[in-house]
């Protein structure tokens, strides 16, 4: 600042006027901008960094979702199979004890004993 100044008086006030009243003046107002600029932009950072926060973690739960829907995938083709290989197994048992039964039925070894009864 110059160290020059105006005084001027009068009944109720003193002024007092710089000369360089102006740049001062520039300096304070470019100061409150630059001040408030850097609050914004912290306070924008602030909202970047949270929705930075947010947008990790929806994508984290997204990601698990999917493989919570792939691993329910993975279980109901399993199940499906398990019922399909039941099913062919119900099957192949009643052929078996089928055939076991028609074999028990051909060998004198299992003939019931009301028929040996008879022969007597």
């Amino acid at each position: 600042m110059d160290s020059s100044c105006k005084v001027e008086e009068d009944s109720t006030f003193t002024n007092i006027s710089l000369t360089d009243d102006t740049e001062y003046s520039s300096r304070i107002l470019y100061s409150r901008e630059s001040l408030h600029s850097r609050m914004m932009n912290a306070d924008m950072d602030a909202v970047e960094a949270e929705n930075q926060v947010e947008l990790e973690e929806k994508t984290r739960l997204i990601n698990q979702v999917l493989e919570l829907q792939h691993t329910l995938e993975d279980l109901s083709a399993r199940v499906d199979a398990v019922k399909e290989e039941n099913l062919k197994l119900k099957s192949e048992n009643q052929v078996l004890g089928q055939y076991i039964e028609n074999l028990m039925s051909a060998s004198s070894v299992f003939q019931t004993t009301d028929t040996k009864s008879k022969r007597k």
